[in-house]
């Protein structure tokens, strides 16, 4: 917007010439030829074309002396493509041009000259309106893009804290289930033991339908408790730990994981997926021979996916030729839950294992 603004200023001083000069058809041509020249000093791109347009401005001044008027418009745009020699022998060409003409000198020198001077002070003032105006935006966009990174530093903090804090519950509830097996369950099982002796030796009928009574509400409560220890022990599988532990585990070559999945997956989709990366490692280390696995785990909005694919030189037939109980093992938990598992033997070997969400 400042070249526009600073332009129409330049133009409607330049039309103060009428004041020493009739507007006949040479200066109507000067001043179209004029607007032209803004016009495509703003729409060209390549510098050279703005100068040189300047300076058919400047020639032709020669042959049309009434073109003078408008040499602080030419000087403007000569200034803003830092093309200051040129503007210099512009405005000494004008001051040669109205020295020659003398129609033209009755107050145009002076004129013309002190428009030169308010072009150069417009273009002062453009230049550091417009280096404030890049600053300012500069500082804007990076403000937007610390912004962004802190929001994206605070999501991925979030998102650790929230799985330290999903680690540390799966942890507290094996350690619960643990307890609740090694301290409760042995008590119970002892006191269960200790009254079918009593039972055994008792003699009394009248206490007989007491220890009966006795033994089948700590049977219930035995029953409870191994319930309750094996949900909190599926409960507290941590998918993405267990898949890692294999992985270190695993020294026959390089495994590479991608994990993206969500805490909230069911415990038999948990150990579905355990299974089968145990038995895809094992095949690479008995068929494969390769030296690059691949693992991913994937979670979709609809589905889990699971996709294991090694280097090797594939491994199918050889499985197929001995008993293949690896590969009928990990078919049957993948029908179990619904999902479909592909083998694919070329370039290497690949199982990919889809398993619905809806159906669990």
């Amino acid at each position: 917007m400042g070249y526009f603004q600073d332009t129409g200023v330049l133009l409607l001083y330049c039309m103060t010439a009428l004041f020493w000069i009739s507007a006949d058809r040479k200066f109507i041509f000067a001043l179209l030829y004029a607007l032209v020249l803004l016009c495509g000093e703003y729409v060209l791109e390549h510098r050279m074309t703005k100068i040189l347009g300047c300076v058919a401005f400047d020639g032709t001044s020669i042959l049309i002396p009434e073109l003078v008027v408008f040499y602080p418009v030419m000087g403007y745009a000569l200034l803003k493509e830092k093309s200051r020699v040129a503007a210099l022998t512009s405005m000494i060409t004008g001051g040669v041009i109205l020295t020659e003409n003398t129609y033209l000198q009755n107050g145009m020198l002076l004129n013309v000259a002190f428009g030169c001077l308010l072009a150069v002070l417009l273009e002062r003032k453009t230049k550091k309106y417009d280096k404030l105006d890049r600053e300012f935006r500069k500082t804007i966009d990076d403000g937007e893009e610390k912004t962004l990174l802190l929001a994206e530093k605070n999501r991925a903090l979030i998102e650790k804290q929230n799985y330290e804090i999903y680690a540390a519950t799966l942890r507290e509830r094996n350690r619960i289930a643990r307890e609740i097996h090694d301290n409760v369950g042995h008590v119970l099982s002892r006191t269960i033991l200790l009254t079918g002796a009593a039972k055994a030796l008792n003699k009394d009928q009248n206490l007989e339908p007491i220890l009966d009574g006795l033994d089948d509400s700590l049977n219930s409560a035995m029953d409870s408790i191994r319930s309750s220890v094996h949900d909190l022990h599926d409960e507290a599988v941590n998918l993405q730990e267990s898949i890692k532990g294999i992985i270190r585990d695993f020294k026959y070559c390089e495994v590479e994981l991608k994990y993206d999945m969500s805490n909230k997956v069911t415990s038999n989709v948990k150990y579905c997926l355990i299974g089968i990366v145990k038995e895809a490692l094992s095949n690479v280390m008995k068929y494969s021979g390769a030296t690059y696995v691949k693992i991913t785990v994937r979670e979709h909005p609809a589905l889990y996916q699971l996709c294991v694919e090694d280097n090797g030189h594939g491994c199918a037939d050889n499985m197929n030729k001995t008993t293949g109980i690896g590969l009928k093992n990990m078919q049957e938990r993948v029908s179990t839950l619904n999902g479909t598992l592909r083998i694919e033997s070329e370039k290497g070997f690949r199982i990919f294992v889809v398993i619905p969400k809806e159906m669990q």
